[in-house]
């Protein structure tokens, strides 16, 4: 019997998730640990930023 269309488009969902953990692990692997660290941080703080930025963009349009 024949895959579903659902069946595959699953299956190659799963194929792809576990190739970009294994491409996300190697390149952890190659960086030094302060700098994995450093760029969590950073990542954190831009989110912050874009989210002080949406909300003032929300009160400025009469959203609050």
């Amino acid at each position: 019997m024949a895959e579903k269309p659902a069946e595959k488009l699953r299956e190659a969902r799963e194929h792809l998730k576990a190739a970009r953990t294994s491409v996300h692990n190697t390149f952890e692997d190659l960086l030094p640990p302060g700098f994995v660290e450093h760029r969590r941080a950073a990542r954190k703080e831009f989110l912050l930023a874009l989210r002080s930025l949406l909300d003032a963009a929300i009160e400025r349009a009469g959203g609050k």
